[in-house]
């Protein structure tokens, strides 16, 4: 990967994690259709030397989030990390935890943002879309126009995917997250 200062693009993978695809009471194991083709964005942006980022949902016991969440994903579990069909590509990658829904207030999410200073696209995938997904896109393309900074931002339909239940039925919610997600400027169009 090149240095911050010298990358054009960046492909953020948010949330690929045990406690959300293969285990615990916020996975589903139907999130892992989309694993192959992030597999693959993930192997050209490295052989272009290009940066990409790994989220990680990693939680204390004491998390504000478990008042509104099922206890998931707690530091130094199997949930928190990254799932084995992506995880050979962190120490090649930028690496953050986050303790919320969003991205946004990860350690040094913005600091590093804020070093890639020529910086034209930023893409994300993973899950969920409707909640960590949009949460990062809307804030990030909303701190781009803040700053006057002209990067794209895209969260490509075919790389994310959120959960299924009773109460939250997957298609609906992916639905309507990208079509917010459109209408604040972000591309959603499948790559």
């Amino acid at each position: 990967m090149k240095k911050l200062e010298e990358l054009k693009k960046l492909l953020v993978v948010v949330d690929m994690v045990n406690g959300f695809i293969k285990e615990g009471k916020m996975s589903d194991k139907d999130i892992n259709h989309i694993t192959p083709r992030i597999k693959r964005l993930v192997e050209n942006y490295l052989s272009e030397e290009e940066g990409v980022a790994f989220i990680k949902d990693t939680h204390t016991e004491s998390s504000a989030e478990f008042q509104k969440y099922p206890v998931h994903c707690l530091k130094g579990t199997s949930e928190s990390k990254v799932i084995n069909e992506l995880s050979s590509y962190e120490k090649s990658s930028l690496n953050y935890e986050k303790n919320s829904t969003s991205t946004i207030f990860a350690k040094n999410f913005i600091r590093d943002i804020e070093k890639m200073k020529e910086l034209e696209e930023v893409i994300i995938a993973g899950c969920c879309t409707d909640i960590c997904i949009m949460n990062l896109a809307i804030p990030l393309i909303n701190y781009f126009d803040e700053h006057n900074k002209r990067v794209t931002v895209r969260v490509p339909q075919n790389v994310v995917e959120t959960f299924n239940s009773e109460s939250h039925n997957r298609e609906e919610y992916n639905e309507m997250a990208l079509k917010l997600m459109k209408n604040s400027g972000i591309g959603v169009e499948e790559i």
